[in-house]
């Protein structure tokens, strides 16, 4: 559905991302991953339109676009949810999800229709949140980063980048996070997922992408591959903390 073929980024002297290769298929879930400075936030930028890229193209569903600004990503039905959200706490969940997006009915704003959709969207996607109508402020981390999913999927996206959404969350809200990525991948859409925590890209993602110092450095099969080669591609080197303990629980296992 969407593929990168040999993207390349600079900010003035620095070279942000050099021949960068990435691919996303429908009902699949890419987990996007690399240390800090890798340039995995630059490359989702290109991606969403917020950075425009200086070599290579962006390929969607198997022809080259161009992607100069965040409306062209989402004309094409790219959606991204970015680290800090981006909701509006004195706004309710209603005028949230629509916010931009708002249904007008002879230029007056059609509460019924948004609030009887916003209710059918949290219902398709098992979103439990009191109501439709409370401030955005009450409601806990992991509610809030499932509304800004759910506002997201207002534009009927095929391709979702979420950026870092279990961070900072506990063990609970990160779980109600996971399951509402499951369902993107159920209804078809390619995900595209950052985050540093390996339980959670091993919970829930189907290949693991590996950015180091703006290169890729490996494509993993999750089900095929092993914490320790991921932490191996993500720092650039076979011994460290990791294996040096997978060593030993091996060791002791004999």
């Amino acid at each position: 559905m969407l593929a990168l073929r040999g993207v390349s980024k600079r900010f003035g002297a620095v070279q942000a991302l050099t021949d960068v290769h990435l691919e996303i298929s429908p009902g699949e879930v890419v987990a996007l991953v690399g240390d800090n400075g890798a340039g995995k936030s630059t490359l989702v930028k290109t991606i969403a339109g917020v950075h425009a890229i200086d070599e290579g193209h962006i390929e969607w569903k198997g022809r080259p676009v161009q992607i100069h600004r965040p409306h062209d990503a989402q004309d094409l039905g790219i959606a991204t949810v970015y680290q800090d959200l981006a909701l509006c706490d004195n706004l309710d969940v209603v005028a949230n999800l629509f916010l931009g997006s708002e249904v007008r009915t002879a230029s007056v704003l059609d509460e019924v229709a948004m609030e009887q959709r916003a209710m059918e969207l949290l219902q398709t996607l098992s979103i439990r949140i009191p109501s439709v109508r409370i401030p955005v402020a009450s409601l806990s981390g992991g509610q809030r980063q499932v509304v800004a999913i759910a506002r997201a999927l207002i534009g009927d996206p095929q391709v979702v980048i979420l950026d870092e959404p279990t961070a900072a969350l506990g063990v609970e809200q990160t779980a109600q996070v996971l399951d509402l990525v499951e369902r993107l991948r159920e209804r078809g859409l390619g995900v595209i997922l950052i985050s540093h925590n390996m339980a959670d890209v091993q919970a829930v993602a189907d290949r693991v992408a590996v950015l180091r110092l703006g290169r890729n450095n490996g494509v993993f099969s999750v089900r095929d591959t092993s914490h320790e080669e991921i932490i191996a591609a993500i720092t650039g080197a076979t011994d460290n903390a990791v294996t040096r303990r997978q060593a030993r629980t091996t060791e002791a296992a004999k």
